[in-house]
């Protein structure tokens, strides 16, 4: 009987604070390669993602109420979104050697058993890490948050906080090839130079050097802002709130500054929001699945022709994958964060 050895990483502990490099292990297991109705995968490039940190608390209210956000239990594989290469199949639909994409783990292989999502992968001619980043979840965030949820209109003001992430990016590319006025804030003075110059936001600023955000988001949109999409939640929401116009629409993708307790909670004046009648909505990803072809078909076409650009920060090798983690919460990732696990 042949056997696979698999290093995977897995937290000590739950997480409920900042994480660090001491809640994380690499473990090793023996994965038997014989039939089954599973799939074996070697895992080629995987996500990491901020909300992530919600799945290893102890408690939080995201872990009922989505199947993708419920807890992981410490010594545990811990599932991610990733593409990979069949080593092993027992489902009649893919082969050895297959490209997939799905639900993979942080490690060098997955067990897929039969009704976890994996398919087929056809790359379209654009590099693996694009399938991870701009054309998986944060691609689809970005697009169903944009144009499902903050239904826009061509000339529309719009402000996009974390601006050089994962979705940010990507938002902001989606409503300047849309026709709207768009910035964008980040954490660096490289970012920002990054969001003008490569994404082609109309403007950005570094809210680091800021004092007085409202005051800034005032100099940035003297006439308002109709749409703002949020992904950070924090003061930001709070002054973006202060400045939209009436009938603005928030979209609430994440709250990265609230995940780990130790920044201030979101409180918008609620004033603003019911004589502005302003619409503030959260939602998740998969909230989208029914216009899951069409962000795929225009994605992928932006990205072919130059009209949209994929930021991807790759990290290598399983034990890299605390750190990537670790850096996504002090700004340390400039668009998607992900780990390649092997070569193609």
């Amino acid at each position: 009987m042949q056997e696979i050895s698999n290093r995977f990483v897995a937290i000590k502990d739950h997480v409920n604070g900042a994480p660090k490099d001491s809640d994380f292990e690499i473990k090793t297991e023996k994965i038997c390669v014989c039939p089954t109705m599973a799939v074996i995968v070697k895992n080629l490039y995987v996500s990491v993602d901020p909300y992530q940190i919600n799945r290893m608390k102890s408690r939080s209210a995201s872990q009922a109420a989505i199947s993708f956000g419920t807890a992981v239990i410490p010594g545990q594989a811990f599932d991610t979104y990733g593409v990979g290469r069949v080593v092993v199949s027992g489902r009649s639909d893919l082969e050895k050697d297959d490209l997939v994409i799905g639900l993979l783990t942080w490690g060098e292989y997955t067990t897929v058993e039969e009704g976890r999502l994996l398919n087929k992968l056809d790359p379209m001619g654009l590099p693996l890490p694009y399938h991870v980043g701009p054309l998986g979840f944060s691609g689809l965030a970005a697009y169903g948050g944009f144009f499902e949820v903050c239904k826009p209109k061509k000339g529309e003001s719009v402000f996009v906080s974390a601006a050089s992430g994962s979705v940010g990016s990507l938002v902001g590319q989606y409503a300047k090839l849309f026709g709207c006025y768009v910035v964008g804030c980040a954490g660096s003075n490289k970012k920002v130079d990054l969001i003008k110059e490569k994404l082609g936001f109309d403007d950005a600023f570094n809210y680091k050097d800021e004092k007085d955000l409202k005051s800034a988001l005032q100099r940035y949109f003297p006439d308002g802002i109709d749409i703002y999409f949020d992904n950070v939640g924090g003061e930001m929401l709070e002054a973006a709130v202060a400045n939209m116009n009436t009938f603005g629409r928030v979209a609430v993708c994440g709250v990265i500054s609230e995940y780990t307790g130790g920044g201030k909670r979101a409180a918008p004046d609620m004033l603003d929001v019911v004589y502005k009648r302003i619409t503030i909505q959260g939602f998740l990803a998969a909230d989208f699945l029914k216009c899951y072809s069409d962000f795929i078909t225009t994605t992928a076409e932006h990205l072919r022709t130059g009209k949209m650009q994929a930021l991807c920060d790759i990290s290598s090798g399983v034990e890299s994958i605390p750190s990537a983690f670790i850096g996504l919460f002090s700004g340390g990732n400039i668009g998607k964060k992900m780990v390649q696990i092997a070569d193609d």
